[in-house]
């Protein structure tokens, strides 16, 4: 089974930003569920892969651990937990992408509570 989870600031910065459009939004994200393997690669640190899945004009990045998402075929998806941690525009792209590979460097994955 594959589970979505979004960290707590991340849902609320969707909820301040998008208003009524943010069910719409949640939903999209949600929709891994049904195809965990959809997304961009961005990068990788370690086994944790760090994807971004498009939204309009913004990027919501998420990560997971990419053995399990590579190895197993969509029946064998068990217990695959996909976390989205960030939210940019264009414009700050880059700078989000770093800031992620930086925090999982340092603290790993628990970092983004």
């Amino acid at each position: 089974m594959v589970k979505v989870e979004i960290v707590e600031p991340l849902y609320k910065e969707i909820l301040k930003k998008f208003k009524k459009e943010s069910v719409t939004v949640l939903q999209h994200l949600k929709s891994l569920e049904e195809s965990p393997k959809s997304g961009k690669l961005l990068g990788a640190v370690g086994n944790v892969l760090i994807k971004e899945l498009k939204y309009k004009g913004f990027r919501f990045y998420f990560l997971v651990d990419g053995f399990r998402l590579k190895l197993m075929s969509k029946d064998g998806l068990v217990d695959l937990l996909m976390r989205f941690v960030r939210m940019s525009d264009k414009k700050y792209q880059q700078e989000a992408i770093e800031h992620i590979k930086t925090v999982l460097r340092k603290i790993g994955p628990g970092g983004f509570a």
